[in-house]
């Protein structure tokens, strides 16, 4: 009598398990629907008992519901150095497809530079496009205001030359001389007209006066004077005496800048006569070579002490009328302009 409700009991629950409805009730409750329930439970304000699993593609639609708006999150707070990226295998990506070629718009080419264009960037100015009008502008400069002292014998030097005009037209005053045991051995002035050339050169005509040695004589006077390449200052003038006696006087000096204060300057000097001279004791070709090399100090620019030293040597005639034919002596001196 007890067996009996037990066989049917099991009988009950085999009949359920194997019912085509329930089976397709269960087959239903796939994860689509389970979302699809969670969803319509959230509409209607219900909370869901069954949460709804993540769907990898094609969630929102499946969901009925629309597409998520990124732009509208906030990630801010998001502390990106925490990521850890050193597992990604960048080497697996292919970029063969992607287009890193530039526009293929034609681009307009730059055409050649040509002295043509040169010329019209740069045109040719005339030496004197740059001068300030018709100012008139002076300059007084003492080069070698020095005592000199040899072996045997010392004195004083100097060098001066002065200017007076404008850019291209000039008045030059130039003297030097030397004096000896409280005699004047030797002095000179110069009065020419200089008129500019080129950017860097005068040119210069004028009257050259000689007061010693011995008697007076009158020189007519033409050369050039300007700045040779390498910042060379160079000096070269031809002379043509009254009794027809010719000559030349070149000089060249240079300024080595050890410090914007401290400045060597080497000087050379030559004198030529093209015959003798028995009045002056001159001998034809080149009569004397003097070599100096002055260390000075610009206390200002316009004043500047100085010391160094000085050789003279006498050639041919000019040799035998000569004390001493040659003489290296030790001097000191200043360095005026104003």
């Amino acid at each position: 009598m007890q067996t009996l409700p037990r066989t049917a009991l099991a009988v009950a629950l085999g009949l359920l398990v194997s019912s085509p409805a329930l089976a397709g009730q269960t087959a239903a409750e796939t994860p689509q629907a389970t979302c699809k329930k969670a969803a319509q439970a959230q509409a209607n304000g219900q909370p869901s008992s069954s949460p709804c699993p993540h769907m990898p593609k094609q969630h929102a639609s499946s969901m009925g519901g629309t597409a998520m708006d990124h732009s509208a999150m906030d990630h801010s707070s998001m502390d990106h150095s925490t990521m850890d990226h050193s597992s990604m295998d960048h080497s697996s990506m292919d970029h063969s497809a992607m287009n890193h070629g530039g526009s293929q718009e034609p681009r307009e080419p730059i055409p050649v530079l040509t002295d043509a264009d040169r010329a019209a960037a740069f045109p040719q100015l005339s030496h004197a496009s740059m001068a300030h009008g018709p100012t008139l502008n002076w300059l007084v400069q003492l080069d070698r205001l020095e005592a000199w002292n040899a072996s045997d014998a010392h004195g004083q030097a100097w060098e001066a030359s002065s200017w007076i005009g404008g850019d291209v037209n000039r008045l030059w005053l130039r003297s030097e001389g030397e004096r000896s045991a409280g005699r004047t051995e030797s002095a000179d002035l110069e009065v020419l007209y200089g008129r500019s050339i080129t950017s860097w050169w005068d040119l210069v005509a004028g009257v050259r006066q000689d007061f010693r040695p011995r008697d007076g004589r009158t020189w007519a006077a033409l050369g050039v004077q300007g700045l040779a390449p390498y910042k060379f200052e160079v000096a070269a003038t031809a002379y043509l005496g009254s009794s027809g006696q010719l000559g030349a006087r070149l000089e060249a000096e240079y300024e080595l800048l050890l410090t914007n204060r401290l400045i060597l300057q080497p000087r050379v000097e030559a004198d030529l006569s093209a015959k003798d001279d028995p009045r002056t004791g001159q001998g034809s070709g080149l009569n004397s070579v003097e070599a100096g090399l002055r260390l000075r100090y610009e206390v200002t620019r316009r004043f500047a002490p100085y010391i160094g030293v000085n050789h003279t040597r006498y050639f041919g005639g000019s040799a035998d009328a000569a004390d001493h034919p040659r003489e290296t002596a030790l001097v000191a001196g200043v360095r005026v302009w104003f």
